[in-house]
């Protein structure tokens, strides 16, 4: 364990973060330039921890035209690099608790960047959120959405909450399960000493389309979408 790549991390962090506000304020920010920045981050973050990272199952995102919610599981703060990195040819924006978006400057560019807030324990302002973010997907962004909705201390799958599905029935978005293994090896949940040399899988799964379950059905898509992320866990 190595404080000087938890050092990096928040200084490469800082870095993108204070360039975003910087051309939000002054009007010159914009979404193609965000992209730029979060893989940078991410390659970054990842070369530092020396993290060997192998996805699978790229074939599932399609040819690159068709819009998707992605759900995963939740480990570790590097959860977001991993998946900037796995899926690093679409623009892909996260749906994050509030908690994060208080964070001096930080919280600030990631409001510019086009993440989107919910407040946990607000169900009403999280529905509100959650629809609202669903131009984001008219305009061809990928939504991801963590539904354990906190990271996992164990590396155990929680249990889902169901805002993303709501969002999900009511766009008709197919859903593409993804199952995150390793990270909270790198950054365990609530830890702050990052750890170098870790493995990290990420298993991108077949859409799951919620059309073919309907409102009424909702919690057997919640179930299937859980129960293939857990599978991928296993493999």
């Amino acid at each position: 364990m190595t404080l000087v790549e938890t050092a990096k991390g928040f200084l490469d962090t800082a870095r993108i973060s204070v360039s975003t506000v910087f051309d939000a304020a002054t009007g010159r920010l914009d979404a193609e330039t965000c992209d730029e920045r979060l893989a940078w981050w991410s390659r970054k973050l990842f070369a530092d921890a020396e993290v060997s990272l192998v996805v699978r199952g790229r074939e599932h995102l399609g040819d690159g035209r068709e819009t998707f919610i992605v759900m995963s599981n939740h480990q570790s703060l590097y959860d977001i690099p991993a998946l900037y990195r796995a899926i690093p040819d679409r623009r892909l924006r996260m749906v994050a608790k509030a908690e994060l978006f208080d964070v001096p400057v930080w919280g600030h560019a990631m409001k510019a960047a086009g993440f989107v807030r919910v407040e946990r324990g607000n169900r009403a302002q999280a529905v509100s959120a959650l629809r609202t973010s669903s131009s984001m997907l008219e305009e061809g962004s990928l939504l991801w959405i963590a539904p354990e909705g906190t990271r996992s201390a164990t590396g155990l799958v929680g249990p889902f909450k169901s805002g993303g599905f709501h969002l999900a029935l009511e766009t008709g978005h197919r859903i593409l399960p993804v199952a995150i293994d390793g990270t909270r090896d790198v950054l365990p949940a609530r830890g702050t000493i990052v750890r170098k040399g870790k493995r990290v899988v990420v298993t991108i799964l077949p859409p799951i389309d919620p059309k073919a379950y309907g409102k009424e059905h909702r919690k057997e898509l919640t179930t299937a979408v859980h129960d293939a992320i857990i599978e991928a866990m296993g493999s």
